[in-house]
Protein backbone atom coordinates (compact mmCIF):
# COMPACT_ATOMS: atom_id res chain seq x y z
CA UNK A 1 0.00 0.00 0.00
CA UNK A 2 1.50 3.53 -1.09
CA UNK A 3 2.14 5.21 2.29
CA UNK A 4 -0.12 8.77 2.33
CA UNK A 5 1.57 11.17 4.97
CA UNK A 6 0.08 14.83 6.27
CA UNK A 7 2.52 17.81 5.92
CA UNK A 8 1.74 19.03 9.54
CA UNK A 9 -0.61 19.63 12.16
CA UNK A 10 -2.67 22.25 9.92
CA UNK A 11 -6.56 21.50 9.37
CA UNK A 12 -8.34 23.35 6.46
CA UNK A 13 -11.73 23.99 6.18
CA UNK A 14 -12.06 23.88 1.91
CA UNK A 15 -8.05 22.94 1.04
CA UNK A 16 -7.51 22.73 -2.63
CA UNK A 17 -5.94 24.60 -5.06
CA UNK A 18 -1.63 22.63 -4.71
CA UNK A 19 0.71 23.93 -7.25
CA UNK A 20 4.61 23.57 -6.64
CA UNK A 21 7.23 26.51 -7.22
CA UNK A 22 10.50 24.86 -8.42
CA UNK A 23 12.26 28.13 -8.35
CA UNK A 24 10.97 28.39 -4.53
CA UNK A 25 10.79 24.49 -3.81
CA UNK A 26 7.53 25.36 -1.78
CA UNK A 27 4.38 24.16 -2.27
CA UNK A 28 1.53 27.17 -2.05
CA UNK A 29 -2.45 25.89 -1.82
CA UNK A 30 -5.40 27.91 -0.28
CA UNK A 31 -7.97 27.12 1.97
CA UNK A 32 -10.93 28.63 0.46
CA UNK A 33 -13.59 28.93 2.90
CA UNK A 34 -11.03 29.71 5.68
CA UNK A 35 -9.58 32.93 3.63
CA UNK A 36 -5.74 31.39 4.05
CA UNK A 37 -3.14 30.76 1.60
CA UNK A 38 -0.44 28.26 2.49
CA UNK A 39 3.05 27.58 2.08
CA UNK A 40 5.10 24.43 3.03
CA UNK A 41 8.73 24.43 2.69
CA UNK A 42 10.35 21.57 1.52
CA UNK A 43 13.44 22.12 3.10
CA UNK A 44 12.48 23.52 6.38
CA UNK A 45 9.05 21.58 6.63
CA UNK A 46 7.71 24.02 7.54
CA UNK A 47 4.02 25.82 6.88
CA UNK A 48 3.60 29.94 6.95
CA UNK A 49 -0.17 31.29 6.33
CA UNK A 50 -1.49 34.46 4.77
CA UNK A 51 -4.92 35.83 5.52
CA UNK A 52 -7.11 37.32 2.26
CA UNK A 53 -10.25 39.16 2.22
CA UNK A 54 -11.89 37.14 -0.35
CA UNK A 55 -12.80 33.26 -0.92
CA UNK A 56 -9.63 31.93 -3.30
CA UNK A 57 -10.82 29.72 -5.59
CA UNK A 58 -7.52 28.97 -7.53
CA UNK A 59 -3.64 30.07 -7.51
CA UNK A 60 -1.20 30.31 -10.09
CA UNK A 61 2.25 31.19 -10.19
CA UNK A 62 2.68 34.48 -11.45
CA UNK A 63 6.06 35.14 -13.90
CA UNK A 64 8.74 37.15 -11.24
CA UNK A 65 7.21 36.02 -8.25
CA UNK A 66 4.22 35.84 -5.92
CA UNK A 67 0.45 34.55 -7.29
CA UNK A 68 -2.81 35.16 -9.41
CA UNK A 69 -5.55 33.82 -8.04
CA UNK A 70 -9.21 33.70 -8.66
CA UNK A 71 -11.31 35.10 -6.36
CA UNK A 72 -14.95 36.45 -5.70
CA UNK A 73 -15.17 39.68 -7.60
CA UNK A 74 -12.37 38.95 -10.09
CA UNK A 75 -9.02 37.81 -10.73
CA UNK A 76 -5.93 39.17 -8.53
CA UNK A 77 -2.37 39.65 -8.26
CA UNK A 78 -1.42 38.41 -4.82
CA UNK A 79 1.80 38.97 -3.24
CA UNK A 80 2.89 37.34 0.46
CA UNK A 81 4.49 40.07 2.41
CA UNK A 82 7.56 38.40 4.84
CA UNK A 83 6.43 38.89 8.49
CA UNK A 84 3.04 40.10 7.68
CA UNK A 85 -0.36 37.75 8.41
CA UNK A 86 -2.20 39.23 5.30
CA UNK A 87 -1.66 39.06 2.01
CA UNK A 88 -1.23 41.44 -0.32
CA UNK A 89 -3.93 41.95 -3.37
CA UNK A 90 -4.48 44.16 -6.35
CA UNK A 91 -7.27 43.46 -8.66
CA UNK A 92 -6.28 42.54 -11.96
CA UNK A 93 -9.34 41.87 -13.80
CA UNK A 94 -13.14 42.45 -12.35
CA UNK A 95 -15.57 40.12 -13.10
CA UNK A 96 -19.10 40.03 -13.24
CA UNK A 97 -20.90 37.14 -12.90
CA UNK A 98 -24.40 35.98 -14.07
CA UNK A 99 -25.88 35.94 -10.85
CA UNK A 100 -25.23 36.25 -7.02
CA UNK A 101 -23.31 34.16 -4.96
CA UNK A 102 -20.65 32.75 -6.99
CA UNK A 103 -16.39 32.66 -7.34
CA UNK A 104 -13.94 31.14 -9.11
CA UNK A 105 -12.94 28.25 -8.86
CA UNK A 106 -10.43 25.48 -9.94
CA UNK A 107 -7.58 26.72 -12.19
CA UNK A 108 -4.49 25.96 -13.62
CA UNK A 109 -1.62 27.88 -16.01
CA UNK A 110 -1.39 26.01 -19.87
CA UNK A 111 2.35 25.38 -20.83
CA UNK A 112 1.98 29.02 -21.93
CA UNK A 113 1.26 30.85 -19.23
CA UNK A 114 -2.91 31.70 -20.14
CA UNK A 115 -4.40 30.99 -16.46
CA UNK A 116 -7.63 28.94 -17.29
CA UNK A 117 -10.49 29.32 -14.08
CA UNK A 118 -13.89 28.06 -13.94
CA UNK A 119 -16.35 29.48 -12.07
CA UNK A 120 -19.31 28.34 -10.02
CA UNK A 121 -22.40 29.17 -7.48
CA UNK A 122 -21.30 28.31 -4.41
CA UNK A 123 -24.26 27.06 -2.86
CA UNK A 124 -24.09 22.98 -4.53
CA UNK A 125 -27.26 22.43 -3.73
CA UNK A 126 -28.56 24.85 -5.77
CA UNK A 127 -27.42 22.78 -8.60
CA UNK A 128 -27.26 25.80 -10.70
CA UNK A 129 -25.58 25.16 -13.79
CA UNK A 130 -24.66 29.35 -14.54
CA UNK A 131 -20.90 28.11 -14.63
CA UNK A 132 -18.49 28.62 -16.81
CA UNK A 133 -14.71 27.86 -18.13
CA UNK A 134 -12.37 31.16 -19.20
CA UNK A 135 -9.20 31.65 -20.15
CA UNK A 136 -7.22 34.48 -18.64
CA UNK A 137 -4.52 36.34 -20.19
CA UNK A 138 -2.78 39.60 -19.92
CA UNK A 139 -4.91 41.19 -22.45
CA UNK A 140 -7.45 39.89 -19.03
CA UNK A 141 -10.78 37.58 -19.11
CA UNK A 142 -12.13 36.37 -22.26
CA UNK A 143 -15.78 35.04 -23.35
CA UNK A 144 -16.84 31.74 -21.66
CA UNK A 145 -15.50 28.94 -23.73
CA UNK A 146 -17.38 26.33 -21.76
CA UNK A 147 -21.06 27.09 -20.23
CA UNK A 148 -23.37 25.18 -18.48
CA UNK A 149 -20.80 23.72 -15.74
CA UNK A 150 -22.27 23.37 -11.83
CA UNK A 151 -18.78 22.65 -10.21
CA UNK A 152 -15.87 23.24 -12.82
CA UNK A 153 -13.10 21.11 -11.92
CA UNK A 154 -10.27 19.09 -13.40
CA UNK A 155 -8.50 21.71 -15.34
CA UNK A 156 -4.86 20.15 -16.56
CA UNK A 157 -3.01 20.05 -19.64
CA UNK A 158 -1.42 16.94 -21.24
CA UNK A 159 2.01 16.30 -21.37
CA UNK A 160 2.36 16.66 -25.17
CA UNK A 161 0.43 20.29 -24.91
CA UNK A 162 -2.17 18.83 -27.34
CA UNK A 163 -5.16 18.80 -25.04
CA UNK A 164 -6.99 20.38 -22.13
CA UNK A 165 -8.50 18.48 -19.05
CA UNK A 166 -11.79 19.92 -17.19
CA UNK A 167 -14.38 17.96 -15.43
CA UNK A 168 -17.97 18.81 -13.46
CA UNK A 169 -17.51 17.33 -10.22
CA UNK A 170 -21.37 18.26 -9.18
CA UNK A 171 -23.13 14.68 -8.11
CA UNK A 172 -25.70 15.56 -11.40
CA UNK A 173 -22.81 15.18 -13.51
CA UNK A 174 -19.81 13.66 -12.62
CA UNK A 175 -17.68 13.55 -16.24
CA UNK A 176 -14.36 14.77 -17.32
CA UNK A 177 -14.15 15.80 -20.65
CA UNK A 178 -10.77 16.17 -23.15
CA UNK A 179 -10.37 18.71 -25.59
CA UNK A 180 -7.91 19.86 -28.33
CA UNK A 181 -5.54 22.71 -27.94
CA UNK A 182 -3.85 24.84 -30.04
CA UNK A 183 -0.55 26.78 -29.76
CA UNK A 184 -2.35 29.80 -29.93
CA UNK A 185 -4.63 28.71 -27.01
CA UNK A 186 -8.07 28.10 -28.94
CA UNK A 187 -9.86 24.90 -27.53
CA UNK A 188 -11.48 22.47 -29.75
CA UNK A 189 -14.73 20.70 -29.07
CA UNK A 190 -14.97 18.80 -25.65
CA UNK A 191 -15.20 15.04 -25.50
CA UNK A 192 -15.80 12.66 -23.14
CA UNK A 193 -13.08 11.40 -21.86
CA UNK A 194 -14.52 9.52 -18.28
CA UNK A 195 -17.21 8.82 -16.71
CA UNK A 196 -16.95 8.80 -12.91
CA UNK A 197 -20.23 7.82 -11.98
CA UNK A 198 -19.39 4.02 -11.77
CA UNK A 199 -16.39 4.45 -9.91
CA UNK A 200 -15.86 5.07 -6.55
CA UNK A 201 -15.81 9.68 -5.54
CA UNK A 202 -16.70 13.20 -7.65
CA UNK A 203 -13.82 13.82 -10.20
CA UNK A 204 -12.35 17.15 -8.44
CA UNK A 205 -9.19 18.68 -8.93
CA UNK A 206 -6.39 17.16 -11.16
CA UNK A 207 -2.76 16.83 -12.12
CA UNK A 208 -0.90 15.18 -14.82
CA UNK A 209 2.37 13.15 -15.21
CA UNK A 210 5.31 13.24 -17.42
CA UNK A 211 3.89 9.96 -19.35
CA UNK A 212 0.61 11.02 -20.39
CA UNK A 213 -1.32 10.24 -17.41
CA UNK A 214 -4.27 11.87 -15.67
CA UNK A 215 -4.38 12.04 -11.92
CA UNK A 216 -7.77 13.04 -9.80
CA UNK A 217 -8.76 13.84 -7.00
CA UNK A 218 -12.24 11.45 -6.09
CA UNK A 219 -14.27 13.70 -3.68
CA UNK A 220 -16.56 11.26 -1.36
CA UNK A 221 -14.44 8.51 -2.61
CA UNK A 222 -11.07 8.50 -0.39
CA UNK A 223 -9.34 8.18 -3.63
CA UNK A 224 -6.59 9.25 -5.82
CA UNK A 225 -7.40 8.20 -9.48
CA UNK A 226 -4.64 7.61 -12.50
CA UNK A 227 -6.27 7.11 -16.14
CA UNK A 228 -4.05 6.62 -19.41
CA UNK A 229 -4.27 9.16 -22.11
CA UNK A 230 -6.78 6.79 -23.51
CA UNK A 231 -9.06 7.71 -20.42
CA UNK A 232 -8.38 4.20 -19.14
CA UNK A 233 -8.30 3.38 -15.43
CA UNK A 234 -4.77 2.78 -14.64
CA UNK A 235 -4.82 2.11 -10.34
CA UNK A 236 -5.95 4.09 -7.76
CA UNK A 237 -4.79 5.38 -4.08
CA UNK A 238 -6.44 5.18 -1.50
CA UNK A 239 -6.11 8.25 1.30
CA UNK A 240 -7.46 8.31 4.59
CA UNK A 241 -10.27 11.03 4.40
CA UNK A 242 -13.34 11.15 2.68
CA UNK A 243 -13.07 14.72 0.43
CA UNK A 244 -9.59 14.75 -0.90
CA UNK A 245 -9.87 18.04 -2.98
CA UNK A 246 -6.90 18.45 -5.29
CA UNK A 247 -3.46 17.00 -6.33
CA UNK A 248 -0.29 18.23 -7.46
CA UNK A 249 3.21 17.22 -8.30
CA UNK A 250 6.02 18.27 -6.38
CA UNK A 251 9.26 17.74 -4.32
CA UNK A 252 13.01 18.54 -5.80
CA UNK A 253 12.45 15.56 -8.54
CA UNK A 254 8.58 16.58 -8.68
CA UNK A 255 7.59 12.87 -7.76
CA UNK A 256 5.92 13.49 -5.07
CA UNK A 257 2.42 13.63 -5.05
CA UNK A 258 1.03 16.62 -2.49
CA UNK A 259 -3.03 16.57 -1.75
CA UNK A 260 -5.44 18.75 -0.32
CA UNK A 261 -8.58 17.88 1.23
CA UNK A 262 -11.88 18.96 2.57
CA UNK A 263 -13.65 19.05 6.27
CA UNK A 264 -16.98 16.81 5.50
CA UNK A 265 -20.16 18.44 8.05
CA UNK A 266 -20.05 15.19 9.68
CA UNK A 267 -17.45 12.19 10.33
CA UNK A 268 -17.26 9.88 7.73
CA UNK A 269 -17.42 6.30 8.51
CA UNK A 270 -14.35 4.34 7.63
CA UNK A 271 -11.73 7.62 7.21
CA UNK A 272 -10.23 9.02 9.81
CA UNK A 273 -11.74 12.37 11.03
CA UNK A 274 -9.24 13.81 12.93
CA UNK A 275 -7.19 13.94 9.64
CA UNK A 276 -9.96 15.53 7.70
CA UNK A 277 -8.70 18.55 6.47
CA UNK A 278 -4.75 17.76 6.26
CA UNK A 279 -2.37 18.21 3.15
CA UNK A 280 -1.14 15.16 2.25
CA UNK A 281 1.90 13.33 0.58
CA UNK A 282 2.95 10.13 -1.16
CA UNK A 283 5.24 8.88 -3.56
CA UNK A 284 3.23 7.48 -6.57
CA UNK A 285 5.49 6.56 -8.78
CA UNK A 286 6.17 8.39 -11.66
CA UNK A 287 7.26 12.17 -11.93
CA UNK A 288 5.19 15.57 -13.20
CA UNK A 289 5.57 18.52 -14.92
CA UNK A 290 6.75 22.17 -13.86
CA UNK A 291 4.05 24.37 -13.45
CA UNK A 292 4.32 27.21 -15.71
CA UNK A 293 3.88 30.84 -14.10
CA UNK A 294 1.02 33.47 -15.31
CA UNK A 295 2.60 35.46 -17.57
CA UNK A 296 1.17 38.98 -17.27
CA UNK A 297 4.05 41.20 -19.05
Amino acid sequence: MTAVLAVSDLRDQVGESPVWSVAEQALYWVDIEGRQIRRYDWASRSVQGWATDERIGSIVLREGGGLVAGMESGVFEIDLPAGNPHAAERLLFPMTFPQAGMRFNDGRCDRDGRYWVSTMVRDMSLAAAVGSLYCVTRAGIGEPLVSGLITGNGLAFSADRRHLFVSDSHPNVQTIWRAPLSGDGTMGEREIFVDMKPLPGRPDGAAVDEDGGYWICANDGGQVHRFTSDGKLDRSIAVPVSKPSMCAFGGPDLDQLFIASIQPPRPVEGYDAARDGALFVTRPGGRGIAEVPFRSR
